[in-house]
């Protein structure tokens, strides 16, 4: 290290800082004591000059290894990055990652929990909580959040832990106590028999299951049910629970299965009413535990079963199988239009049987365009092929399916497409319908953003309030209004607002009243067109 030569006075700083030597060691720091010694030394030995040299040798080495020990205790002393520009450093690092299905980043999501650092250390650790475990992108969120964490300068560890969401519905007040726990609801539906609507709804389940999800099948098809010849579980009849008075259901691969013939009759001849009571109390009172995902095979038809399902169970979404066939266009139509009038999203068209290679060339012997002409006229987004394959009917009759026989094959790589639509989709729903309204405090207004709608609007509370249709707002006989203008307060505000189903909300006034809002209803309000500022903080 080479010492600044030093005169006869002293610099008014009480420190002198040393160059670097040049292979890069250590900044050394000479206080004004030891710079003193040094002077003294050098004047008193200058008529000797080796002895000055080895005099000038042993202080250097003792110098240079004082220094190194004092810039070591600056380095080890010096103040560490603040607990909060940490915390801010890794949540912006974070809101680098989008999430494809909602577009936004996984920070304004909610994703982030459980957040730990250590400055000193440069250390960080977090949970990543998605919304469901079979989340088609956790993989990619757990590397990027690896990454962008990582190369911030302070970070020398990143530990990322994945969980999800508990199960339960959006609207968990509203549904029977049987159902609180299970976050998604899928019906598979064709309003036909023997379009292979069965042979879709478990293999669709078995392969939601296969991607890490807790996964249930309840079979409504009380007249001809198929879920015992599709699967071979170990225990194939249902069992009572005595002290809960519950039925716990059958077990096969992990998936949960409940079918009325699992209960030893095999199947029902009864009457419509007789039926919807038996498939609620099939439904309702079964043990599925925490479930991600219900699959429902939904019987054929429009009748009496579909009507009841709807109206007991909050359906997140439906699938709709079809075959080429013109004649099946014209019974799923009905179906598609049902669950339109019930507020239940189609998110998918399956049309099996579609076709089958042979001699080099792909063959369509029923046809061509059901499938894309359901898609078209009722703009259903996600479209579906399944080819005639004899292994996937033999799957059917052997208790196995197909994506649990053939996990790698064509068949399974098309229900694995249709399970990442299902997962993806059901959470948009799930988004969009826990936000779509909401009471914005800073402005004193209701913000509606209609599901499936780019219209946003803002409306007045008290007109919201003002435009109840119940029996207590207005005369069921007369139509006369009983609820007055001057009986709501202009500045009254809502307390809580909650998601009922994809068709409406419930409000919480002051007053007491729990106001049911249809978003058709909503949309017909006088909106706000002068927006208010927001008060100042």
């Amino acid at each position: 290290m080479q010492l600044l030569q030093v005169g006869p006075t002293f610099p008014k700083t009480p420190f002198l800082i040393s160059k670097s030597s040049p292979n890069g060691g250590v900044v050394g720091i000479l206080s004004s004591k030891k710079l003193s010694l040094l002077y003294d030394t050098n004047h008193s030995l200058a008529s000797s000059h080796r002895h000055e040299r080895c005099k000038w040798a042993s202080l250097n080495q003792s110098i240079s290894s004082s220094i190194s020990t004092k810039a070591a205790s600056v380095d080890a002393g010096a103040p560490a990055i603040s607990p909060v520009t940490a915390e801010k450093d890794v949540l912006a690092a974070l809101s680098e990652i989008i999430d494809p299905d909602f577009g936004t980043d996984i920070v304004s999501c909610g994703f982030v929990k459980d957040m730990n650092i250590d400055e000193s250390m440069g250390e960080v650790s977090f949970r990543l909580e998605l919304t469901t475990p079979a989340c088609p992108v956790k993989d990619m969120f757990e590397e990027k959040a690896n990454e962008v964490v990582a190369k911030l300068p302070w970070v020398k560890n990143v530990n990322v832990t994945m969980s999800a969401q508990p199960a339960k519905p959006v609207f968990a007040e509203q549904v029977p106590m049987g159902l609180r726990t299970i976050s998604n609801i899928v019906a598979v539906s064709s309003c036909k028999g023997g379009v292979g609507k069965s042979t879709v709804a478990v293999n669709l389940a078995f392969t939601l299951a296969g991607m890490g999800a807790r996964v249930g099948i309840f079979d409504a098809d009380v007249y001809g049910p198929s879920l015992p010849t599709m699967v071979s579980p170990e225990n194939r009849l249902l069992e009572m629970n005595p002290e809960k008075r519950t039925i716990i259901p059958v077990d096969y691969l992990g998936v949960k299965l409940v079918s009325f013939g699992f209960a030893g009759e095999g199947r029902a001849i009864m009457r419509g009413p007789m039926v919807s009571g038996v498939i609620n109390q099939l439904l309702t009172t079964a043990e599925w535990g925490e479930l991600d995902y219900l699959v429902i095979d939904m019987p054929p038809g429009t009748g009496d079963i579909h009507l009841t399902l709807c109206q007991v169970v909050p359906l997140s979404a439906a699938v709709i199988v079809t075959t080429p066939q013109k004649l099946s266009f014209i019974d799923v139509a009905k179906g598609v239009r049902m669950f339109s009038k019930l507020k239940v999203p189609c998110i998918a068209v399956v049309e099996n049987m579609c076709h089958f290679d042979a001699d080099g060339k792909r063959h369509y012997p029923f046809g061509r365009g059901s499938g894309s002409q359901v898609v078209e006229q009722f703009g259903i987004p996600h479209l579906f092929d399944l080819p005639i394959r004899p292994t996937l009917s033999a799957s059917g009759d052997s208790g196995i399916p197909e994506v649990v026989a053939d996990p790698q094959g064509e068949v399974s790589k098309t229900f694995q497409e249709l399970g990442v639509c299902v997962v993806q989709q059901c959470a948009k729903i799930r988004q969009q319908v826990s936000t779509a309204v909401t009471y914005d405090k800073s402005i004193k207004a209701i913000r509606v953003k209609v599901p499936d709608s780019d219209d946003e609007f803002l409306l007045h509370p008290a007109t919201v309030r003002r435009n109840d249709r119940s029996a207590q707002s207005v005369d069921e006989w007369t139509g006369e209004q009983k609820l007055k203008y001057n009986d709501v307060p202009e500045d009254i505000e809502p307390e809580d607002i909650r998601p009922m189903g994809n068709y409406a909300v419930s409000i919480d006034w002051p007053d007491g009243f729990c106001q049911i809002a249809p978003y058709d209803q909503l949309q017909t309000i006088e909106r706000l067109v002068d927006v208010p500022q927001p008060a100042p903080v």
